[in-house]
């Protein structure tokens, strides 16, 4: 029942009342303005009392409190002001009951108010104009209004038939109007709908759970989570509270404790999860002014702050909060697991239903365990008895031995009992052999690593029995590279290592599947993988750190100590073959030698690209791309040739021979004089970088422009498997030609992720610039490549001044504007023997290519070529040049200017400018 009016809602009844209003419209003039304000005056007023009191469960009951008042008001208003009735007939009632959220007794400030006007058989002239009135109203105030108008056999027939109108009548609360009608409303809910549809209840409302957090994001680690829809959010709760009303007939959540599906700890968890969820929810909508209910980057610093976090050693500000958030959404987690096994126990629903919630593996079994603490039951293992981990702690980790050798999953209850006597995993259980052999074999098994690794970890075995990864459970990093948290990473890291050796992912990774077999530690790379991300939020460099705890926890495990320093090595340059891959020359013999230097073994470098493939590609959906796959590969081979006994820089003028000799074969169909006057355009870097492929396609390519008369001339191919389409340009060279190709594909919505550039030795320029697909399908591509020829063929003739096209296309960076990346400009002359190495690191922005470039041009640098890697909201490039002489920039003076020029272009997102124009990132 809705509370007595507050003022100033009172009073605004009072006013009515003193000088009724003359019609409709004469009312609403009144009342709108009177409600609104009050409106506005009371969730200023929550506002400042959630930051004060951090009480989000409060605070949104409050607020609908305060939604009650206004619509009894409202209801007030019409039926005593417009339509008032003196003596009604039986059809002429009417009760206004909340539903759904509302009837729940709570409300966010952006929140639905969610209504049933309820109708004894049939509508009345008066109902429906009571009804219609009031919904003017509520309208005019802005508010988002779910309504329905029935009667009680409809509202009966609609719940029996959609599930959704069933669970709205779950959770309704007479605010006013006709008492009995309500009272009848929910006996006939409970008679005629609910008896005996208990087990069809839980399958549909699981059902729905699962479309809903497939939509909003399959793992309740995402970084940008839904508070509301999202996985271990806010209606997973209301789920669990609506399946524990239908099951155990309950008014309350805290009758769930008496009727067993909580204990009073797990009910006091259930609250701590939903006043802390609901304080985030009701922080989003005042900061937004609206319902926002995903946890955007940009919104995250803003909470963190109201809620009063702040910066520790290792971990900011944002960072705390979103732990503590991750972790809460893993206690939802749990309680959802705790209530289907109660469900099941009473048979309130299907048991498959249940192994979906919870996480089943492969393949179920039925075998039974015939001897030790464990046994398996209708394809699910559980304990025998409940003293079971205290009789012996070590079982903690036999437990999920079991069920990876079994192939089973683990029954709740078992999970549950874990849970409960995680303070038995000490110092002994972590030196205990046994205990570390089965964690090893879990860890490097066959079978499904990966999920037995994420039960651990979610029931809070992991991170007992390593501490080392229980700092990094729930830990978030604030940047937009990273999709989940740590610890969600590094499992997930496993997984793509398991479905690597299973051939699983052979079609796209062929060359790590080719390789993966020949391995000699492969338990030193599983548990590498394991440990690569494990120092993260630390002080000291994470790769550093990583290695000095890997050589802590390996004799641990039973490793040994060639199998201990192979763990060390890899973690400690997990991201060396990364950044070389996607930041420098491939083709420079200096590349090679110094990657090759640190990798020394052929075993070394086998196991250095099996993580690093597994560690990009469980970063998040689409980090992994075919390009990155193709630059690991060519790196590969590469280092592969040096470390057999060949060298990166075989004598030059014999590669160059045999480059222009293999040429000559492929164009049988030229002349002698013809061929000869083609090569001897080419520099010697041009036959010493270019692979045949596409010598022989350049070729072509450009004895077709010649004989159309073509100085500028571009083509275009796209390539499924790496992911890219390669546009070939022949131009005039030009000191800023570069810079016109990225602003020409910046403004065509193209995205450079690579380009080769070379001069002929008549002037001409040959470049292959690489960008990333934007469409699937390669008839969507390639007219999307078309379009992005035009513009730069265009830009090319002089037919549009570049600038303008890229000025002409700019849009606000919403995406970044949350995060800050120290500017820095690194100028390296011991990288490559011919080049100078530019290395710019700053926060990504569109256009920022084209920016660089022409800054580059600007300061008289030769762009020989250049390497274009973002990770997240971060931007790497990096540009192999000489000054106009063709020397490396040696001189000091000369270094600076172009270190000052560069930061300039950087310092602009730096400054908070308001109106920052911006593109589609070249």
């Amino acid at each position: 029942m809705a509370h007595s009016l507050p003022d100033p809602l009172g009073a605004v009844l009072d006013d009515l009342a003193r000088d009724p209003p003359d019609g409709s419209a004469a009312m609403r003039a009144r009342l709108v303005p009177a409600l609104r304000a009050a409106i506005d005056a009371g969730l200023a007023h929550e506002d400042a009392r959630l930051v004060a009191e951090r009480n989000g469960l409060a605070c949104a009951q409050r607020i609908c409190t305060l939604m009650d008042g206004v619509v009894r008001v409202v209801f007030e208003a019409v039926t005593r002001f417009l339509y008032p009735l003196e003596n009604p007939s039986t059809g002429e009632r009417l009760a206004v009951v909340a539903t759904g959220g509302y009837g729940r007794g709570t409300l966010a400030p952006g929140s639905d108010v969610d209504l049933l006007f309820l109708l004894p058989y049939k509508q009345t002239a008066w109902g429906e104009s009571v009804v219609e009135s009031m919904l003017y109203v509520l309208w005019d105030l802005k508010l988002k209004v779910g309504h329905a108008t029935r009667s009680v056999d409809e509202c009966i027939r609609e719940a029996r038939a959609d599930i959704t109108i069933r669970t709205a009548l779950l959770e309704t609360r007479m605010l006013f109007g006709d008492e009995p009608l309500y009272a009848e409303l929910t006996r006939r809910f409970d008679t005629d709908v609910v008896e005996g549809t208990a087990a069809e209840f839980v399958e549909a409302k699981l059902k729905e759970r699962d479309r809903r957090v497939s939509r909003a994001g399959a793992s309740r680690y995402l970084v940008e989570p839904n508070v509301k829809d999202g996985k271990g959010g806010l209606r997973d709760l209301n789920t669990l509270f609506w399946i524990g009303k239908y099951v155990y007939r309950v008014r309350d959540p805290k009758e769930l404790v008496a009727a067993g599906l909580f204990s009073p700890q797990e009910f006091r968890l259930f609250a701590r999860c939903e006043e802390f969820l609901w304080r985030v929810r009701c922080h989003m909508h005042f900061v937004t002014g609206r319902a926002e209910e995903r946890l955007t980057f940009d919104l995250q610093p803003k909470i963190a702050a109201r809620i009063d976090y702040s910066d520790r050693v290792g971990l900011s500000q944002v960072e705390r909060f979103m732990k503590a958030y991750f972790l809460r959404a893993k206690d939802v987690g749990d309680l959802t697991a705790i209530v289907c096994a109660a469900l099941e126990a009473r048979h309130a629903k299907p048991k498959p239903m249940l192994d979906r919630v919870i996480g089943s593996f492969r393949r179920t079994k039925t075998k039974r365990l015939q001897s030790g603490d464990f046994v398996i039951e209708n394809a699910r293992l559980t304990v025998k008895d409940a003293s079971v981990f205290e009789r012996d702690p070590v079982n903690l980790i036999a437990l999920y031995w079991h069920a990876d050798r079994n192939d089973v999953a683990i029954h709740p209850d078992a999970s549950r009992l874990a849970n409960r006597a995680l303070k038995l995993i000490g110092t002994e259980v972590r030196r205990d052999p046994r205990a570390n052999k089965l964690f090893l074999e879990i860890l490097t098994s066959k079978n499904a690593p990966e999920s037995v690794l994420r039960r651990m970890n979610e029931a809070g075995v992991l991170g007992r029995f390593v501490p080392d990864f229980g700092r990094i459970v729930a830990m978030m990093q604030f940047n937009m590279y990273h999709h989940y948290t740590v610890d969600e990473h590094l499992v997930r890291s496993i997984g793509r290592l398991s479905d690597l050796e299973s051939g699983r992912l052979d079609a796209d990774h062929p060359l790590s599947h080719r390789i993966i077999h020949t391995v000699q530690h492969r338990r030193a790379l599983y548990v590498a993988l394991f440990l690569h991300d494990v120092a993260k939020g630390r002080k000291e460099d994470h790769s550093i750190a990583g290695a000095r705890i890997a050589r802590k926890v390996g004799p641990r495990l039973g490793l040994g100590p060639a199998e201990v320093e192979t763990v060390a090595w890899l973690v400690e340059h997990h991201l060396l073959m990364s950044t070389i891959a996607q930041s420098r020359d491939l083709s420079d013999p200096r590349t090679i030698q110094d990657f090759a230097g640190v990798v020394q073994t052929m075993e070394r470098l086998k196991l250095l690209l099996l993580l690093t493939v597994c560690d990009i590609g469980a970063v998040g959906p689409g980090v992994w791309t075919g390009w990155k796959g193709e630059l690991l590969r060519t790196l590969y081979y590469e280092t592969e040739m040096v470390l057999g006994g060949g060298a990166a820089d075989v004598a030059r003028p014999q590669r160059i021979r045999i480059a222009q000799e293999g040429l000559r074969a492929e164009l049988a169909d030229w002349s002698d004089t013809a061929f000869e006057a083609y090569a001897s355009r080419h520099y010697p870097s041009y036959w010493l970088k270019v692979d045949l492929r596409y010598r022989v396609k350049h070729a072509r390519f450009i004895r077709a422009a010649e004989e159309e008369g073509k100085t500028v001339a571009v083509s275009y191919e796209t390539d499924t498997f790496r992911g890219v389409t390669e546009f070939t340009v022949l131009s005039p060279d030009h000191p800023r030609l570069l810079a016109i190709l990225t602003g020409a594909c910046a403004a065509a919505g193209g995205n450079i992720v690579d380009a080769a550039i070379f001069t002929t030795a008549d002037g001409m320029a040959l470049d292959t610039i690489f960008i990333s697909r934007a469409f699937d399908r390669d008839e969507d591509e390639l007219r999307r490549a078309e379009r992005v020829a035009r513009s730069i063929e265009g830009a090319l003739r002089g037919e549009v001044k570049i600038a303008d096209l890229v000025d002409g296309r700019r849009q606000p960076r919403e995406r970044t504007k949350p995060f800050d990346v120290v500017p820095e400009v690194i100028i390296d002359n011991s990288l490559s023997s011919r080049h100078t190495v530019l290395e710019v690191t700053g926060l990504d922005r569109p256009g920022l290519l084209y920016d660089l470039t022409t800054m580059l041009g600007k300061l008289n640098l030769n762009i020989a070529s250049a390497h274009i890697a973002t990770f997240g909201e971060k931007a790497v490039d990096v540009f192999y040049v000489t000054d106009l002489t063709g020397g490396k920039v040696i001189q000091p003076s000369r270094q600076s200017a172009i270190r000052k020029g560069v930061m300039e272009v950087l310092a602009r997102d730096r400054a908070g400018r308001a109106k920052e124009p911006a593109l589609a990132r070249a």
